[in-house]
């Protein structure tokens, strides 16, 4: 039968901490200080796992919402884009291009009755606007169809729809930035729209503001012949500001190409910061955990100088004898990575089913629509954020150890065992 090397077998006991009856009660002192050590260690390695999973999941579930309204890349021309459909089969033959369709983009005052809402106009191309986003699946009253040109209808955002009071069929007043010379001066120029539809998003900022209009009646109000740009779809999302640049070295200079990363940077960087510094806060938690170890290992190399100095008496080196503080150290330290990151993963990979649960017990809401981008909490479990908080706590127990380990080589057998 194989036997551990002897610095694994003592290591391992210790931490185990077996008890003896004349000093029972110190021993079992010791394991409870062992099993909080352990526990500190694991709770702050799932708590960092969540909280990553979890902002990621933030940030990957706002980005798609965002992107289901926005456009991946988009060329505007300040004054309207001329001849755009040659551009835009141009523009559709490029690499990673696979949806092209006109847009009109401008701001604009919302009014019915005595209610009034700054809104963001979008003119789009009902036919092609299925190409470039996922507004056609996000009807909940009405469709795209009936965005006829010259019909003046408009499509309003879910929750824009409930601040105004707006249903299908109703008529709103809609006015632009853009004026008219009248006799009595200059006049804001305003016109009546009919709901025809009514779509949610999913993002409380874009169905709180969006008025949609067939883009050749939002041309129409502001006086434009053609449409003020292209919305393009690529591929793959991440590659959108590589396309913008290839982009901008095929369309006319005068044109201007940004990608949805830079339309949305401060937003992105905002939240990229607070995922940096969650990070540290609570790779700091683990780090009191982890140097909870010292305290631990301190008062054992204290408890069993004895049997230290029995082993030296035998024999055993000093390496040998802070080997065994290394394996009772590191097996704590591995022990409470082991059940942090199955905790953590426990937790994120179900966090849909225990946040509601929390929620309806206690009556709260951690994510009301009105304050936040999103209503649900999300999670993305993502393998390199797992692998790297369990080496950093691993990594930061092996650091803990090392002092208690050397102290316990340093035990002189004589005075060790001067009062035994």
């Amino acid at each position: 039968m194989l036997r551990l090397p002897i610095e694994l077998e003592i290591g391992l006991r210790y931490t185990r901490s077996k008890r003896r009856k004349s000093v029972g009660k110190r021993d079992g002192f010791l394991s409870f200080i062992s099993g909080i050590s352990t526990a500190g260690i694991a709770l702050g390695v799932a708590a960092l796992i969540v909280v990553l999973s979890v902002m990621n999941g933030f940030q990957k579930e706002v980005r798609d919402r965002m992107l289901s309204v926005l456009s991946h890349v988009e060329i505007s021309a300040p004054d309207g884009l001329h001849d755009w459909e040659p551009l835009a089969l141009k523009v559709a033959s490029q690499p990673h291009v696979i949806g092209v369709a006109p847009m009109v983009s401008s701001q604009g005052l919302l009014s019915r009755d005595s209610v009034m809402r700054g809104v963001s106009i979008r003119g789009v191309l009902p036919s092609e606007e299925g190409k470039v986003s996922d507004l056609p699946k996000q009807f909940v009253v009405g469709s795209i169809d009936d965005l006829k040109p010259g019909a003046f209808g408009v499509v309003l955002g879910a929750q824009l729809a409930n601040m105004v009071g707006a249903h299908k069929g109703d008529r709103i007043n809609l006015i632009v930035p853009e004026s008219d010379l009248t006799p009595a001066g200059a006049m804001p120029r305003m016109r009546t729209l009919q709901v025809v539809g009514i779509v949610d998003s999913g993002h409380y900022e874009y169905d709180s503001s969006l008025a949609i209009l067939h883009w050749k009646d939002a041309a129409a109000l502001l006086r434009l012949q053609d449409p003020s740009g292209l919305r393009v779809k690529i591929d793959d999302m991440q590659l959108a500001p590589q396309v913008a640049s290839d982009l901008a070295q095929v369309v006319p200079q005068a044109l201007w190409v940004t990608d949805w990363s830079r339309s949305n940077r401060n937003w992105f960087a905002a939240v990229q910061t607070e995922r940096k510094m969650m990070f540290i806060i609570l790779t700091l938690i683990i780090a009191v955990a982890a140097f909870n170890l010292v305290s631990t290992l301190v008062m054992t190399v204290n408890e069993k100088q004895a049997d230290i100095a029995i082993l030296r008496t035998m024999g055993a080196s000093p390496g040998l004898i802070q080997r065994i503080f290394l394996v009772q150290g590191l097996a704590i330290g591995l022990l409470g990575s082991l059940a942090g990151v199955g905790l953590g993963l426990l937790i994120a990979l179900n966090i849909d089913v225990i946040v509601p649960a929390i929620e309806a017990i206690f009556r709260v809401r951690f994510l009301p629509r009105d304050v936040y981008f999103i209503s649900e909490l999300p999670s993305d479990v993502r393998l390199s954020d797992v692998v790297t908080v369990g080496l950093m706590a691993f990594g930061l127990s092996v650091l803990a150890t090392l002092y208690p380990s050397r102290r316990a080589a340093q035990v002189q057998p004589a005075e060790a065992l001067r009062y035994e």
